[in-house]
């Protein structure tokens, strides 16, 4: 049987993003609680941030006309803590002023309380000549009334919610979870606590890439339904899809998507719907299936992962990642790659695009996991990211890489 020829990543995740139509539902949020979620419009401001000009420091509102040299004395008239409003100011005279505290009218700069010397009575001394506009936020210097401060298809953070909540908003419109069944595939797979260790039969292995797949689509907001190990027949896989599209955006597969003779996706997919790439020139993760899976008023995407669990892990990231948040409306789903030192050689170039498991060392350059190998999950554990070498590169020490953080790529 002929293979299918390799298709590049940069080929396939513009062929996968194009399919991912952003889900029509629309939910109303508290903004405690929309961490990691998708805004569905965009967040336009109805107020000036700050509301007024307001003090910076602890110290004391005056004019600066009053302060043209050091050792100005002027008389103490009112006292302005923060979330009150002072008088006018005039001419001889300054206000206790605290952080956050509006400025009051007259006055057009503030000197902190450490460059000002307190004198008997209700009196201050100004040590220091003063500029106009010192330790004044002016209004709107953070936001304008009317301006679009967060956009849609932003996914939140916790500096999104309190920009959010600092003009006034206690709900937010964000884009509805993508619902996701997960299920695996594979006769040798055995749950965690099914069977103790030392009674595992020859060939079974415990099933880890249900574990992180399930918390890595919790973490990118979907709703997960675990559907549990298939058996390697066609008709129960088959069955599976069939009745998992019904209520679900998205299937998600680990295992059974190369060309064996027990590996059942494809032609359980094309036999519902069909499916549309194969085979990916990565490394770890060459078979990739994505599909659609036929129901009564449209269709379910799936998602075929390879079984090896970094194989599943990195083919998760660099492609089922961007397409969960396509789904939610997400505008930029790419990851940042920065330019770092290999502190290790790799002289063995390979025709695939490679995403080698790595780790920065206290030179600040990345030690490379010594067994790169599909199956072995610690490099992941061990690892601080990936360096994204192209097809055809070797690395000698020394070299400039690409690397991707874990904790940006799994935030």
């Amino acid at each position: 049987m002929t293979r299918p020829p390799l298709l590049s990543l940069d080929d396939a995740l513009p062929q996968l993003l194009a399919q991912a139509r952003a889900l029509t539902g629309v939910q109303s949020v508290s903004t405690f609680e929309a961490d990691g979620r998708v805004l569905a419009q965009d967040v336009t401001a109805a107020l000036q941030v700050p509301p007024q000009d307001n003090s910076s420091m602890d110290g004391y509102a005056i004019r600066v006309a009053d302060c043209a040299q050091e050792g100005a004395v002027l008389r103490v008239t009112q006292r302005i803590p923060a979330g009150t409003h002072g008088t006018q100011l005039h001419a001889g005279e300054a206000a206790r002023i605290f952080t956050g505290a509006p400025i009051p009218p007259g006055a057009d700069a503030v000197v902190m309380q450490e460059d000002c010397e307190a004198l008997e009575g209700d009196q201050v001394k100004v040590n220091k000549a003063v500029p106009v506009g010192q330790w004044i936020r002016r209004s709107g210097e953070d936001v304008t009334r009317g301006a679009t401060v967060l956009s849609k298809g932003t996914r939140l953070s916790p500096a999104e919610l309190g920009l959010a909540a600092s003009i006034g908003l206690a709900q937010l419109q964000v884009s509805a979870r993508p619902r996701v069944a997960l299920f695996s595939t594979g006769d040798e797979l055995v749950m965690p606590g099914d069977v103790a260790p030392e009674a595992m039969l020859a060939g079974a292995i415990y099933n880890s890439n249900r574990f992180f797949l399930r918390a890595m689509l919790q973490r990118l907001g979907c709703e997960v339904t675990d559907l549990g190990i298939v058996p390697d027949k066609r008709d129960a896989t088959i069955a599976a899809l069939r009745d998992a599209a019904q209520h679900h955006d998205l299937i998600l597969t680990s295992g059974g998507v190369s060309v064996g003779e027990e590996d059942h996706i494809k032609p359980a997919v094309e036999s519902l719907g069909e499916l549309n790439l194969w085979q990916l020139a990565i490394k770890p993760g060459k078979p990739f299936a994505y599909g659609k899976v036929n129901r009564d008023g449209g269709a379910c995407h799936f998602m075929g992962l390879p079984g090896n669990p970094v194989s599943s892990f990195v083919t998760f990231l660099l492609l089922v990642r961007p397409f969960v948040l396509a789904l939610q409306g997400v505008t930029k789903t790419d990851i940042a790659r920065t330019d770092m030192t290999a502190h290790f050689d790799w002289p063995r170039a390979d025709k695939r695009r490679e995403f080698l498991r790595v780790k920065r060392n206290a030179q600040g350059s990345l030690d490379l996991f010594p067994n790169q190998s599909s199956g072995v999950l610690t490099s992941a554990v061990w690892g601080d990211g990936v360096v994204d070498n192209p097809a055809g590169q070797t690395i000698s020490k020394g070299d400039t890489v690409r690397f991707i953080s874990f904790a940006e790529w799994l935030a």
